[in-house]
């Protein structure tokens, strides 16, 4: 097996015993030590206006503080570089178990519920997950309770107490998250995986959990809550933690927080564990799988072993090969494959990394047709690494992909403050600490030596060939997911595909990134006509020369039948494909565009840099209005369409309750049956016809917003007029209404193939008004804590558990959702119907100071800044399909929740009881006929109001 020339190692710890199962108090600091050892400024861009401090602490721990005065988020990540990867061999899940437990209470704060409550009544959210190598906690916030939300989080470190009250419900909660994963069919896959790879590897174990594998140990042995204290103690120090904070205070301010509150997590002398196992061993390879599906999907994947490539990410050796391989323009890989009707999707890539070793994958999503051709496939795969070997490792390569991946870094979008403190953690937990930033970016110069190495290891010897469909059957079943496999004998000599051809040049490289000063406050409409309105926004606050346009094209029919619904579906999935290949160099160089369906139409966004969007938004539109709809194509997006459709059962439980509960209190929608049904009688011919009539009535909503002044945007939106010259009016396109619920309690099954029982319990408001909008929102965060901690933590009925304010477009409502593995739905209502019961009884105890850090929890998320151009774009775009047009509208609610009183609370509650509507499941159940349903009701609009 190939491996590395030298290992390069950044760990800023030293080696130790290992700790032993005693607890260590925190260390106390002597009078005059500082508790910083180092201070380092890392890289960044020379746009980024958010000042970085990357503190090391003397007792090991790592901080990087992000100052971001516009930020009106806090957030911090804690990564702590312990996985399950270090659970034994006889408590697998144990890491995943402590992440859940180290929740429930602290000296300092015992209280079981302390640290959420104090994080929802302060308009912030946390969550944390559990990886091989790494668990990860982490928390946003109103950024004034900062200081004593970071005074709960560190004592998870210092003083957790192991709720011993809370241990078995914790170990159901656990059982229950396996089971709501059990048929994830990429978990499915690695546990197969797992099975061919060293079992001495520490990352092939089980790694969620189960109430078997977490069972109370023998008697005489270390209890359980025992395991869970010893296995903390061994593994958790400051050694092995980094710490990322995000928040609008200064950087003095950040640290001075950070270093009282985490200086005396102990340092007993940890390092970060590392796996010397090999992932698999040298005589495995090849192997060739087969495993069953339950989605019907079928894929191809190719594992090869590599050394892991982590550490050399200021070369990146691998991304050469992976961005040619996952290329996707004229004369790839997948343009082959989908030419010949074989293939409709790829990626390639680095997974399953421990430090050591790791896979580079290459995944294939294919059709009927290409699952009876693996071989051919396999050959054509093999064809392109050996054109690549020739050809494809030319140094302008590399230096194209250098200036792309630099562009991106001096214009990088920040996301919001939690997604960006979990990022950098994690980053931080890998890279020096000046690259924690620009580590992802970097590309100094071609190894070129290392790339052929990792190119030499892509060979049929070195080789695991994954193939998964529906049919495959076998009496070999996986340990933990219960997947069906089989091996199968070395594939037969194939026959590869003509037409692999390299990649060109890029024409696509955007050359004027110049910064075009000035700022408006909101879109103002720019173009106001009957048939085509244009609203325009020139912003410079994200400092990217980037625009997003959104062009909205209506047609009264686009719902007006199944057919119809799925015509428009497929126009806009034809419309995409057709354009894939041509327009991927575009995406590579900071371009995009899609279409997508929606009730009124086809939606096309662009995004990307200024410089250039022009031609594409015409080849876009040119393309919708000339092109050739071929027979192959259509074929490829109805197959698409319909694979989706037929696994909808098989997805998420509690999105299948969404999309019915979307079916019974929005119109016009069409189930999925209905449209399965519609699209098998379809062709062609069908979609040529459709297109003519989508294209010859239409209306127009157009937006664009960035970095462009509003004589670019006017010549664009010009260009737009001009080729689709739309003839019909706003008043033509008939609307989404969302529905009243009736006074008589309703239940609908969702149409679901799971083993898991869902209770989706809809509560919905009196009317549209922004008043009444902004009461139930206060309703929902009053609700939202108590709901979780009652139903999940106290009473055990299931890991998804939440609730929340839940609009139907400016119909409010709030949604009560539990999944549980083995309570069924029944008794899951009963349980809410109590809750609800208390909760009256409390609402009328209820005042206003009470009621008054709930107020301020809606007011703080609803005046969240937007976080990237995109997001912004996003929120404007939703505003132009309600039948007012505002752009201030958020802040009206914002400023309203903080009127809320108790007593309107108190009025609201009967109504809110009184119209409700269960989406309840349990397995087995028949899926409800919704369309009566929908049909009795009356327009929301229309309610009886008391």
């Amino acid at each position: 097996m190939l491996r590395p020339k030298s290992r390069l190692f950044y760990s800023r710890v030293v080696l130790a015993a290992v700790l032993s199962t005693v607890w260590f108090s925190p260390g106390v600091l002597a009078a005059g030590d500082d508790p910083i050892e180092d201070i380092v400024i890392p890289i960044a861009s020379p746009f980024d206006s958010r000042d970085y401090r990357v503190l090391t602490l003397e007792n090991g721990l790592q901080a990087l503080l992000v100052s971001d005065p516009d930020a009106d988020k806090a957030a911090a990540s804690m990564n702590v570089r312990v996985g399950s990867a270090q659970d034994p061999d006889d408590l697998q899940g144990l890491a995943h178990f402590l992440e859940h437990m180290l929740f429930l209470g602290t000296e300092a704060y015992p209280a079981p519920d302390a640290y959420q409550r104090f994080i929802s009544d302060h308009a912030g959210s946390h969550n944390a997950f559990t990886a091989q190598q790494d668990t990860n906690y982490f928390f946003d916030i109103e950024p004034s309770a900062l200081p004593e939300a970071l005074d709960r989080f560190s004592e998870f470190f210092l003083s957790p107490l192991f709720n011993a009250d809370h241990l078995e419900s914790e170990r159901n909660i656990v059982h229950s998250e396996y089971m709501a994963r059990i048929r994830d069919e990429s978990r499915r896959e690695n546990d197969v995986l797992n099975q061919l790879l060293n079992p001495d590897n520490a990352t092939t174990g089980f790694a969620v959990g189960s109430r078997e594998t977490l069972a109370s140990p023998p008697a005489g042995e270390a209890t359980l809550r025992e395991r869970v204290i010893d296995f903390y103690h061994q593994h958790y120090d400051a050694n092995v933690m980094n710490l990322a904070v995000v928040a609008p205070q200064p950087l003095d301010t950040l640290e001075e927080w950070v270093v009282e509150r985490f200086a005396d997590i102990p340092d007993n002398g940890l390092s970060v564990p590392t796996i010397d196992a090999p992932l698999i061993d040298t005589d495995t390879p090849p192997r060739y799988v087969e495993r069953q599906s339950l989605q019907d999907r079928r894929q191809l994947r190719f594992y090869f072993p590599i050394p892991d490539p982590e550490d050399e990410y200021r070369a990146k050796p691998t991304h050469l090969m992976s961005h040619l391989l996952g290329d996707e323009g004229d004369g790839s890989l997948l343009a082959v494959l989908r030419n010949a009707g074989l293939a409709d999707g790829l990626s390639s890539g680095v997974q399953r990394g421990d430090g050591q070793d790791a896979l580079f994958t290459v995944s294939i999503s294919l059709t009927p047709a290409g699952a009876e051709r693996l071989d051919d496939i396999q050959a054509t795969l093999f064809a392109a690494i050996d054109q690549l070997r020739d050809d494809g490792l030319a140094d302008w390569r590399y230096t194209e992909l250098r200036d792309l991946s630099e562009q991106a870094f001096r214009f990088q979008q920040h996301g919001a403050p939690q997604q960006e403190a979990t990022r950098l953690s994690m980053s931080l937990s890998r890279y020096p600490v000046e690259d924690v930033q620009y580590a992802a970016y970097r590309m100094d110069a071609p190894d070129t030596e290392r790339q052929q190495a990792y190119l030499d290891a892509l060979t049929t010897d070195n080789m695991l060939r994954f193939y998964s469909a529906p049919e495959v059957e076998s009496d070999t079943v996986s340990p933990w997911f219960s997947t069906q496999w089989r091996e199968q004998p070395p594939a037969q000599e194939g026959l590869a595909l003509e037409g692999l051809a390299l990649p060109e040049p890029n024409p696509f490289i955007a050359s004027d990134l110049a910064l075009i000063e000035g700022q408006d406050e909101h879109p103002s409409l720019m173009i106001d006509t009957p048939s085509f309105k244009v609203w325009h926004m020139q912003d410079s606050r994200f400092n990217t020369p980037s625009v997003e346009w959104r062009v909205s094209l209506q047609y009264p029919d686009a719902s007006y039948s199944a057919e119809e619904a799925v015509l428009t579906q497929l126009l806009a999935g034809w419309l995409n494909d057709s354009l894939n290949e041509s327009l991927y160099p575009a995406w590579m160089a900071g371009q995009s565009f899609s279409a997508y369906p929606h009730a009124r139409g086809i939606t096309l966004s662009f995004s990307g840099w200024r410089d250039g969007q022009t031609p594409l938004i015409e080849q876009a539109i040119d393309q919708l209005k000339t092109a050739e709809i071929s027979e192959g194509a259509f074929d490829r997006v109805q197959y698409q369409l319909q694979r989706e459709l037929v696994n909808a059962p098989q997805s998420s439980l509690y999105g299948q309750a969404s999309r019915t509960l979307g079916e019974a209190l929005l119109s016009p929608r069409w189930s999925t049956a209905e449209l399965l049904d519609a699209s098998q009688r379809l062709d062609q011919q069908h979609l040529e016809n459709f297109r003519k009539r989508f294209l010859g009535g239409l209306y127009i909503d157009a937006m664009a917003i960035g970095n462009l002044d509003e004589a670019l945007a006017q010549e664009q939106a010009e260009r737009v007029r001009s080729k689709l010259r739309p003839r019909l009016t706003r008043e033509d396109i008939p609307t989404l209404s969302p529905l009243a619920i009736g006074t008589t309690s309703s239940v609908l099954h969702p149409h679901s193939t799971r083993d898991e029982s869902l209770v989706l319990r809809y509560l919905q408001g009196r009317d549209q008004s922004p008043k009444e909008q902004a009461t139930i929102s206060v309703i929902a965060q009053w609700l939202e804590t108590p709901f979780y901690q009652q139903l999940r933590t106290e009473e055990q009925l299931g890991y998804i558990v939440n609730a929340g304010y839940s609009p139907l477009l400016e119909a409010p409502g709030i949604a009560l959702l539990v999944q549980s593995p083995d309570v069924d739905s029944e008794t899951v209502a009963a349980h809410m119907d109590a809750f609800l019961a208390d909760a009256g009884e409390a609402l009328e105890q209820l005042d206003d100071a009470e009621l008054d850090a709930y107020r301020k929890a809606v007011h703080a998320s609803l005046s969240e800044r937007d976080t990237s151009l995109a997001g912004m774009a996003n929120r404007y775009w939703q505003a132009t399909a309600l039948d007012e047009i505002r752009f201030d509208r958020r802040e009206e609610l914002a400023n309203l929740a903080l009127e809320v009183s108790a007593a309107d609370i108190q009025a609201a509650w009967p109504e809110l009881l009184g119209h409700q509507l269960d989406i309840r499941f349990n397995p087995g159940d028949e899926p409800s006929d919704v369309t009566p349903y929908r049909e009795a009701l009356t327009p929301f609009a229309e309610r009886d109001h008391p």
